[in-house]
């Protein structure tokens, strides 16, 4: 019997949703430090386009699959929720907001002082941290995909999409690379997760093929805090506008190789507890990565092969501050689920690239606003 038919608890597939990175971010204070924007219509989401000179490539009918996948999870996310209380398809289940500081090294190569990496320069930023599964209830000890969202505050330039004022998100999940590559496998596996019937499930390693099964297995870890883990955009993203421009993938980790034991008895959200004790007893620490593309043989389109980084090394470009804080209040937390993570919230020089990137921007979108509509409750970006 091949690897990837081998039995397989399709629960916690089910947690690698193609929205496995919409994951929000918070303000301590909501009512007075927001712009609120109203929704859109899904259908002036102009489709993003290639750059060939990035060596990107459109699939057949990628546009079309990219609206009917999130048809599928819009449906899924209205049987699955009541009005009034909707939540993200995938990560709903926060282990805390907190407050950051986005300090830029002051100094960096040419080739990488682009964009908001201007040297020397602070920002305030908004990280969540999060669990994959769809089941907001799971306990942390149940091996899963843990995300981290960075939402930088105050980055002047026009950006990618029209309800975006000031803010750059970064999206990042504890894997280096993605399950899958092609829209119609993508389309697939989506349709299986969300059938009703158990045999659509079987079907699961079929539609992922055996890499993308392997990847999808791997995707899922136990871990003891989120500050000490390390994390990773998976796809590419453009750096710079122009001639010089160039592909690259971003990466988080501790300042430090410290790594807490997990509980022996661990609580039900004892990696919320975590990161609140982590946060009482001081500043935390973390260095943001960037790992320039260095031959055309690291494929942009490719987001299920990992760019190897003695092939590829990262560089830091920034130091994340999350100061002694505490988090957990009723009015963050529920300011912080209001809030849209997407990788389009973005400059030029960070456009994404690949066709995940591209068919998560029609994605998400929907996303956020079926769950704002039925939750009667306007997006919202801090500025």
């Amino acid at each position: 019997m091949p690897n990837f038919m081998r039995p397989i608890h399709f629960s916690l597939l089910f947690t690698l949703t193609p929205l496995m990175f919409a994951i929000g971010g918070c303000s301590a204070k909501p009512a007075t430090n927001t712009t609120v924007t109203t929704l859109t219509n899904p259908d002036a989401i102009a489709y993003p386009s290639i750059d060939s000179g990035l060596s990107e490539q459109l699939y057949p009918n990628e546009k079309v699959i990219a609206e009917q996948i999130a048809e599928v999870i819009e449906k899924s996310i209205r049987k699955q929720y009541a009005l009034g209380s909707a939540r993200r398809d995938a990560h709903p289940k926060a282990h805390g907001c907190v407050r950051a500081e986005f300090q830029v090294l002051e100094t960096l190569p040419k080739n990488l002082a682009k964009g908001l990496f201007i040297p020397g320069k602070k920002y305030q930023a908004w990280i969540r941290f999060s669990n994959g599964s769809p089941d907001a209830t799971q306990a942390d000890i149940k091996k899963d995909a843990r995300g981290m969202a960075i939402k930088v505050l105050a980055v002047s330039g026009a950006k990618r999409l029209e309800d975006e004022i000031a803010t750059q998100d970064f999206i990042m999940i504890n894997h280096p690379v993605f399950f899958v590559n092609d829209p119609n496998r993508y389309m697939s596996f989506m349709q299986d997760i969300n059938s009703d019937r158990f045999f659509r499930k079987l079907h699961i390693p079929f539609a992922l093929g055996s890499k993308g099964t392997r990847i999808a297995l791997n995707l899922r870890t136990t871990i003891a805090n989120p500050l000490q883990t390390r994390y990773w955009s998976m796809v590419p993203y453009q750096l710079g506008i122009g001639p010089d421009r160039q592909a690259v993938k971003y990466s988080a980790r501790s300042c430090t190789a410290a790594v807490d034991p997990i509980p022996n008895h661990p609580k039900h959200d004892f990696l919320r507890d975590a990161l609140g004790t982590s946060l009482q007893k001081g500043d935390a620490c973390m260095e943001f990565l960037v790992q320039p593309r260095t031959s055309n043989t690291l494929l942009v389109e490719d987001a299920m092969t990992e760019w190897k980084e003695m092939q590829a090394p990262f560089y830091q470009v920034a130091t994340i501050r999350i100061p002694q804080q505490v988090f957990d209040t009723p009015d963050q937390n529920k300011f912080c689920e209001n809030l849209s993570f997407t990788p389009w919230h973005t400059l030029a020089e960070h456009k994404p690239l690949g066709v995940i990137n591209r068919m998560r921007k029609v994605i998400y979108d929907r996303i956020s606003q079926v769950r704002h509509e039925m939750n009667s409750t306007q997006r919202q970006e801090p500025q």
